[in-house]
């Protein structure tokens, strides 16, 4: 027999008996939602030298990782199994060179009934592997972190922007 019961609070993807479900969305409103997440890649100075003027051996690592991550932000439902499709409306995946780092930031936006949350992370990370994946010849020890959403608008829990939050952390829902 179907399990109906709902779910515990806090946890919406699971249900009392503590199995998984697709939260049902259909009655929450339309809104326009917007999240960004970050990916750092940590490698030499060089080799962000190299991804910074696309001389690298395997080419424009930047320019196919951008569409790597567009690419993957709509792709997430296949990767995610409890993520909802949503009508995405646009993506942009933006690069910054730092001391020893690529940072990635990808932005995902759409007009629907549920978060745009995952969409983001999931470009960040994606452009993260595939610039990992075009420096490896060059630096085996590279290594993506820090993949965190950094911000959200749209939608019953409100916005915010750790940026601007001094705790350096998300807040709880509601807040």
């Amino acid at each position: 027999m179907p399990q109906t019961d709902p779910q515990p609070a806090g946890l919406t993807h699971v249900r009392a008996d503590g199995t998984a479900h697709m939260v049902d969305v259909s009655s929450k409103p339309e809104t326009t939602r917007q999240a960004t997440a970050v990916a750092t890649i940590r490698t030499r100075d060089d080799v962000v030298s190299m991804l910074s003027d696309g001389s690298l051996p395997k080419g424009d690592a930047l320019a196919v990782a951008r569409v790597a991550g567009i690419m993957a932000a709509k792709k997430t439902p296949e990767l995610v199994p409890l993520c909802h499709p949503l009508p995405i409306s646009k993506v942009t995946v933006d690069f910054a060179p730092a001391e020893g780092a690529i940072v990635i930031e990808a932005m995902v936006k759409t007009r629907g009934v549920t978060g745009v949350e995952m969409e983001a992370l999931t470009a960040a990370t994606v452009a993260g592997l595939t610039v990992y994946d075009m420096i490896k010849a060059v630096d085996h020890h590279a290594v993506m972190t820090d993949v965190q959403v950094l911000a959200k608008s749209g939608g019953k829990s409100g916005d915010w922007d750790i940026r601007s939050d001094d705790s350096g952390h998300a807040p709880a829902a509601g807040q």
